[in-house]
C-alpha cells in the first residue's frame, strides 16, 4: 500500500463530518489538487467519546459511497501503541506508531556501542544533497542520539512486526510520531533515527518529527517562522538522504501533526515543498469539532444554546479537561470570559470569539483552546448533541467544508 504524495489528515470527533470534510477534497480536486483525505482518532479520543475505531471506517465509506469519490482514503489508527494497536486492526490501513513515552529510555550500552560502530557513515561531515553545507556528527554526537532515541525506534520496531503479524506486508501504511515530545530533534538527529529505524526493518512512509516552536490545539504556531522554515527545508534533504543510503521507501515523507489551524507556517511548507517537489502529510487534528460548534452557535436557537451549555460546562470542568493536553496548549485563564456572559452572548459574539480569525478583535485564543479540548462535555450530552448537529447541519457543514477547503488546502496547495 502506496501513500500518495499529499494527504491530510482530518479528524471528526463524532464521525458526523466525513461527507463534509469529503466535500473540500472534491472541490480542491476540481480545482487541480489531488490531496488524499485520512481520517484519523486516537485511542485517547474514542475512550473520551466512547466511540470504537469501527465508527471512523463506516464514516468514511459511507461518505466515499455517497459523494462518489473515485481516490484513494486511509484511516489512521492515530498514536498508537502495543497496548491498543489490536482494537484498531480491522477498521484501519494507516498506523500512527507513537514512541513518545520511550524517548530518553536509554537503551543499554552495548546497544547503543553496536550502533555506532554499525553506522561509521554517520560520523564526521556528511554531505546531504540540497543542503548548503555538511552536516557535522561526531561520534559522541551518534551515541547521545542513540541513547536518547534508539529505545523509541526498537519500540516501534515490535509494535510494526505486530500489525504486519496481522494485516500481512503490503497491507497497511506505517508512520512514526515522535512530536510529542519536549525537544525539537535537530536534522542531524532525524538522519540517525533514520538510520535506527532502518536497522529495524520498518518500511516508514511518513515520520512526524518534533520541530522548533509550540504547536498549541487549535490556535496558530507560536515561535520562529524562520527556523521553522529553515528546520523543514533540511528535513526534507535528510530525508531524501536517508532513502538513498538506507533503502527506505521511495515515498518517505514528512508528517506534521499541527494541532489544528497553524496558518503562519503553511506558506512556508507550501515553498519548501514546491522547491523540492516534496509531499507532506498534515493532521489537522479537531479543526472539525470546532467548526461544529461554530455552526451550531451560528444556527441560534437551540444550538446556540447547546454552544453556551458546552462552553458553561468546559470552564467548570477545566482542569480535568486540559490535564491530558497539558503540554500542547496555552491558556490564559484571564483571557477566559464567565459562563454567565457568555450565556448572554448573541449568536455572532459566540462565532466571533471562537472562529481562527486573528483579524478580528474578539476572537479568543484562549477560548477556542478550551472548547478544542472540550469534546468531553459534549459526548457526555449524547443524544442531546448529536440530535442537535443532524438538526443544524446546513450551518455546520457549511463552516467545516470552508475551513478545510479555504483555510487549510488553498493555502498549502492551491
Amino acid at each position: 500500500m502506496h501513500l500518495e504524495k499529499f494527504t491530510l489528515g482530518v479528524g471528526d470527533r463524532f464521525a458526523h463530518q466525513a461527507g463534509a470534510q469529503l466535500q473540500a477534497f472534491i472541490s480542491a480536486a476540481e480545482s487541480g489538487a489531488q490531496i488524499i483525505p485520512v481520517w484519523n482518532k486516537s485511542h485517547r479520543e474514542h475512550t473520551i467519546i466512547g466511540s470504537e475505531p469501527g465508527s471512523v471506517r463506516s464514516a468514511a465509506d459511507s461518505a466515499v459511497r455517497r459523494l462518489g469519490w473515485e481516490h484513494p482514503y486511509h484511516v489512521d489508527a492515530d498514536h498508537i501503541g502495543l497496548g491498543n494497536v489490536d482494537l484498531f486492526m480491522q477498521a484501519s490501513d494507516f498506523f500512527t506508531i507513537d514512541v513518545a513515552d520511550f524517548i530518553g529510555q536509554t537503551a543499554p550500552a552495548a546497544t547503543i556501542e553496536a550502533f555506532a560502530q554499525r553506522h561509521p557513515e554517520l560520523i564526521g561531515a556528511v554531505t546531504v544533497e540540497e543542503l548548503a553545507a555538511p552536516l557535522t556528527i561526531s561520534q559522541d554526537d551518534v551515541r547521545n542520539t542513540a541513547g536518547t532515541f534508539l529505545l523509541a525506534v526498537q519500540e516501534a520496531g515490535k509494535v510494526y512486526r505486530h500489525i504486519l503479524a496481522a494485516k500481512g506486508a503490503g497491507n497497511f501504511i506505517p508512520e512514526i510520531s515522535m512530536d510529542e515530545t519536549d525537544s525539537p530533534q535537530t536534522p542531524q538527529e532525524l538522519l540517525v533515527i533514520l538510520a535506527a529505524i532502518a536497522d529495524e526493518g520498518i518500511p516508514i512512509q511518513t515520520i512526524a518529527p518534533k520541530f522548533t516552536g509550540r504547536f498549541n490545539k487549535g490556535v496558530d504556531y507560536v515561535g520562529d517562522v524562520e527556523q521553522f522554515e529553515r528546520e523543514f527545508d533540511a528535513d526534507i534533504c535528510v530525508i531524501r538522504h536517508a532513502v538513498k543510503t538506507y533503502g527506505l521507501p521511495q515515498n518517505l515523507k514528512l508528517s506534521v501533526h499541527s494541532g489544528s489551524d497553524k496558518f503562519s507556517i503553511y506558506g512556508p511548507i507550501r515553498r519548501c515543498l514546491v522547491k523540492h517537489g516534496a509531499g507532506i502529510h498534515l493532521k489537522t487534528a479537531g479543526t472539525t469539532w470546532l467548526e461544529e460548534v461554530i455552526g451550531l452557535a451560528e444556527a441560534g436557537g437551540d444550538g446556540l444554546t447547546i454552544a453556551k451549555d458546552i462552553y458553561s460546562e468546559a470552564l467548570a470542568n477545566i482542569d480535568a479537561l486540559c490535564q491530558p493536553y497539558a503540554t500542547v496548549i496555552d491558556i490564559d485563564r484571564a483571557a477566559l470570559p464567565g459562563a454567565d456572559a457568555v450565556a448572554g452572548w448573541t449568536s455572532e459574539q459566540y462565532v466571533r470569539a471562537l472562529r481562527h480569525d486573528q483579524s478580528d478583535a474578539q476572537f479568543n485564543p484562549s477560548l477556542r483552546q478550551l472548547l478544542h479540548v472540550g469534546f468531553k462535555v459534549a459526548a457526555k450530552m449524547g443524544p442531546r448533541y448529536l440530535e442537535q448537529l443532524k438538526a443544524c447541519e446546513r450551518e455546520v457543514s457549511r463552516n467545516v467544508t470552508h475551513n478545510l477547503l479555504e483555510r487549510h488546502i488553498r493555502p498549502l496547495f492551491l
